[in-house]
């Protein structure tokens, strides 16, 4: 159960998915050189991003794999300052909202070009908002947040204007967020769907090579225009980054260890049990810092369609069979929080009067039997009327199966038959999406400080595509959110985001399992940082290398 430690620069992408304890960051070979090996004295970032992405094509890609790469090889229209938070120009060299701050207009910089030289173009940024609400390209998960511009309109030569019609508190934030594409590489409904294992975008790097099953390489983008602005200085200094999947801990760390890694997240177990001796402190070190960057969560997910699942009591009753306490002190040293709901407890919008749903047997056993369920037969699985209480849960990492086997004994000792099965990322996702599942273990990236919840808690995200794969369904909860994307006033907004969360948290759509307390990676004595943390980011982007 990882940590991704890492400041999204755009929007594009919403939340993320990920596979609980699976992500980190990425690392980098020479053309050339054997995509499965990293060498110590490598003059490549050697980054394990833990599980291979399902895609590489920034429309359709969901998870956070995908969103690392989409950081390193496209560009937004503005970018957040990793210390204030602030919004700074990127591919927009500046903008221009309107008195009544209805409509945003952006001036696009000039010179700018495309990876493979092509000019960017005011089409380009058009065609990357028409993109999302375009069936034919399946971004569905996307649209929730861009529901509320109405239009983007070019103004020639080189301007954009984006007009809202409505109001919602992340207008700006989204558009100037946007994800600009090359319509000259997507334009193309069908065959923009189909690249899959291939990127062209703007920004720093470029794809070199992808080794299905092995690596992805990424190369310095000698064209990339923040080589000639002074704000970018500092920024992107590797000359390439390769990006490993090294699911399993013992297998990074072994690799972290002999140099064959920079840069690693840790859970807390390998931070406290798995680092200490020779070449730890030597060669490569671990750190554990704070800032204030959104937090990821891990959970178990209950598909609601299912009889099993519609039962509020029920889901509660499988939270308090959750020890998490036991888990905390056992695998994470008590270096996280118990979660207490549907996005992290740190924020200024979670309800710091919601509790954790403590471990309680003995409440559980009650509520269960409230809700029908009983031991008829005396087999020690429960019963109502013909139904037992099984089902199996779906998880990708197998570092996290420990989790899993105690909740299983606890829930057994309840007479709840849970079997585990693990699947290959991409398997999980395809039931996932395909809502052929009855438990799913997965995480959330902390996204946006200022996050919209109608991604993944609107009963309208249900469907094919959309972030909301539980069926989870509240009308109080879609009549919150909807009032309270339309408050522009922050301070207004928050109770109204509190009231959600408390909400949500009494339904228990999920197990909500922990909100990480500090950001732990491992890197390299070769990585020169300028500092071990910026506010909002560990700061990989600013990280250098030492000459071998």
């Amino acid at each position: 159960m990882k940590q991704r430690h890492v400041l999204t620069k755009f929007m594009f992408a919403g939340l993320a998915m990920f596979a609980m304890g699976g992500i980190g960051l990425v690392g980098c070979t020479k053309k050339g050189s054997s995509s499965d090996s990293g060498s110590k004295t490598e003059a490549a970032f050697l980054y394990n991003l833990n599980v291979e992405p399902t895609t590489l094509n920034p429309i359709t890609g969901t998870d956070a794999y995908n969103q690392t790469i989409q950081n390193y090889v496209l560009d937004s229209l503005m970018t957040r300052n990793p210390d204030t938070y602030e919004w700074e120009p990127a591919l927009a060299a500046a903008v221009e909202t309107s008195k009544d701050g209805k409509s945003f207009t952006f001036t696009l910089r000039e010179g700018a070009v495309w990876s493979d030289g092509q000019p960017i173009t005011v089409e380009d940024v058009k065609f990357s908002f028409d993109v999302i609400n375009d069936p034919t390209y399946n971004a569905a998960h996307l649209r929730p947040y861009y529901e509320g511009i109405a239009s983007a309109e070019i103004v020639p030569p080189n301007k954009i204007k984006f007009t809202t019609k409505n109001k919602y508190f992340g207008n700006f934030n989204v558009v100037a967020g946007l994800t600009v594409l090359p319509k000259h590489f997507y334009g193309n409904a069908e065959e923009g769907k189909k690249k899959n294992k291939t990127i062209l975008g703007s920004g720093p790097y470029v794809l070199e090579r992808y080794d299905q099953g092995q690596a992805i390489i990424l190369a310095k983008n000698p064209k990339w225009w923040g080589l000639q602005d002074p704000a970018r200085k500092g920024q992107y200094n590797f000359e390439r980054i390769r990006m490993r999947f090294d699911k399993e801990e013992n297998l990074a760390l072994e690799r972290l260890k002999k140099g064959e890694l920079d840069y690693d997240g840790l859970t807390p177990e390998a931070f406290v049990k798995k680092t200490e001796g020779a070449p730890w402190g030597e060669r490569v070190f671990k750190k554990k810092v704070e800032n204030s960057a959104p937090k990821a969560y891990g959970y178990i997910g209950w598909n609601m369609r299912k009889e099993l699942f519609k039962d509020q009591q029920v889901r509660r009753a499988l939270a308090h069979l959750m020890n998490r306490d036991e888990m905390n002190q056992k695998f994470r040293y008590g270096m996280s929080l118990p979660a207490t709901g549907p996005w992290y407890q740190q924020s200024v919008y979670a309800d710091p009067s919601v509790k954790a749903i403590n471990f309680d047997p003995k409440l559980a056993a009650e509520m269960l039997a409230k809700a029908g369920w009983v031991d008829g037969n005396k087999d020690g699985v429960l019963e109502k009327g013909k139904q037992t209480f099984e089902f199996t849960l779906f998880f990708a990492n197998k570092d996290n199966e420990k989790y899993y086997i105690l909740y299983q004994e606890d829930l057994k000792k309840a007479g709840i038959k849970m079997n585990l099965q693990l699947l290959e990322w991409n398997a999980l996702l395809k039931n996932v999406d395909e809502a052929k599942f009855d438990a799913i273990a997965m995480g959330w990236g902390g996204g946006s400080v200022d996050h919209d919840p109608k991604q993944i808690w609107h009963s309208a995200s249900i469907g094919t595509g959309g972030s909301n794969f539980i069926g989870y369904k509240n009308a109080k909860v879609d009549t919150l959110i909807d009032k309270a994307r339309t408050e522009l006033d922050k301070n207004k907004r928050i109770p109204l985001y509190r009231e959600i969360y408390r909400e949500i948290a009494q339904d228990a759509p999920y197990v909500f399992m922990f909100n990480d307390k500090f950001a732990l990676y491992a890197v390299n004595k070769r990585i020169q940082q300028p500092k071990e943390t910026f506010l909002y980011t560990v700061g990989h982007d600013y990280w250098s290398m030492t000459a071998q």
